[in-house]
């Protein structure tokens, strides 16, 4: 099978954004000219290991990269499922050590690179596994068939928005005809913004912070994010990859009382409209003198709530999107694909901010246990 052309509308727009850094200079009218100095560079990222227990690219770095690609694509029938994610793996190892020529001379810094298998494979495999279960279809999605589903994730992200391309292409390089590519899409994120101890979230286009409620410790990550069991799943995780558009026009029209009803929060700061703190769980039940709920019945921090609906934390590390038009690549990571199911299906039903929202991508993955030069990566699935 060849590989099919990949869209060039989604390829790289944020390829050329990035962090710009001025320095200032001053000069002392009556002193001597100071000697030339070499202007300080920004110090490199911290690299990020791609080996152990799980994957990069999940919980570390713990601040998410500001650049990410999302890459889906899928494997032949007659593809050798556990040798092409050896090699991947490999290629990993390599590209992330800054090892690999096919980084043309770039450095890797922080760069991570999460791979993942669709339930086709995962069925394949086992299917009583956790990641055999395809995604259902909800409200307002105007997805097209190759935008729903697919064989493979490859999630690059980067401090630097150069490596994104280059990394995906040697990846698919190294897959060579094994794979079809199905869609991409860019994504970045704004600086983060404290909201509790060792917790930062960055702004969405929409102006609020998003990821405010998640699991952010180890105990809570043992019991929401990674699989217990069985065996060939242990130390992964169940992905969620959905790219919606937002209506900013139509929002952006609101009064800021008005957009703060959608979300249950305060735009400025991430408090809940029940008070106290961004960190604070918001209150539910709270009411105005006259019987009012201060977070509206149909308030996203209601509707999506996790004690509301019944189901445990999700991880989410979404993008802000700007191309064709702007939205988000929403990415979320739980140990059971029903905390995400669950929950939209209960803000499908009556969230104030799905109607400013049209999904146009969607897919599940099944997120590989983590991988080293001893154990290659889906070793343990794909014998």
């Amino acid at each position: 099978m060849s590989r099919a052309d990949s869209p060039p509308s989604r390829r790289a727009f944020l390829g050329a954004t990035g962090a710009v850094a001025t320095t200032g200079f001053t000069a002392g009218c009556e002193s001597p000219a100071p000697r030339p100095s070499r202007p300080s560079s920004p110090a490199s990222p911290t690299r990020v290991s791609p080996t152990g227990r799980h994957q990069a690219g999940i919980t570390l770095p713990q601040s998410a990269q500001p650049n990410l690609l999302a890459l889906v694509a899928d494997l032949g029938d007659a593809v050798a499922v556990g040798p092409l994610l050896a090699e991947l793996g490999q290629a990993v190892l390599t590209l992330t050590a800054g090892t690999d020529p096919r980084l043309l001379g770039l450095p890797p810094g922080d760069l991570t690179v999460t791979i993942g298998v669709g339930p086709r494979l995962v069925r394949r495999a086992d299917p009583a596994l956790p990641g055999a279960a395809d995604l259902p279809r909800f409200s307002r999605e105007e997805i097209a068939p190759q935008a729903r589903g697919g064989d493979l994730l490859l999630q690059i992200c980067a401090s630097d928005p150069l490596l994104l391309p280059v990394v995906a292409a040697a990846l698919l390089e190294q897959a060579g005809h094994r794979i079809r590519e199905r869609w991409r899409q860019s994504g970045r994120r704004g600086p983060n913004i404290p909201v509790d101890k060792g917790i930062s979230a960055p702004r969405n286009l929409l102006g609020f912070i998003d990821g405010i409620v998640g699991p952010h410790t180890t105990a809570e990550h043992q019991r929401h994010l990674w699989l217990a069991g069985p065996a060939p799943v242990v130390g992964g995780t169940i992905a969620v990859v959905r790219r919606m558009e937002l209506d900013l026009p139509r929002f952006a029209a609101l009064s800021v009382a008005e957009q703060e009803a959608v979300f249950g929060r305060r735009r400025a700061t991430g408090v809940p409209l029940s008070g106290g703190t961004a960190a604070w769980d918001p209150n539910l039940g709270a009411k105005t003198p006259d019987g009012r709920y201060l977070i509206p019945v149909d308030a996203h921090v209601r509707r999506a709530n996790p004690n509301a609906v019944g189901v445990g934390l999700m991880l989410r590390r979404s993008y802000s999107t700007d191309e064709p038009t702007a939205g988000l690549l929403f990415i979320s990571f739980q140990n059971d694909l029903r905390t995400f199911t669950h929950t939209l299906v209960h803000m499908d039903d009556s969230d104030a901010l799905l109607r400013f929202t049209t999904t146009t991508a969607s897919a599940t993955f099944l997120i590989l246990p983590g991988f080293d030069q001893q154990h290659p990566l889906g070793a343990k699935m794909f014998h």
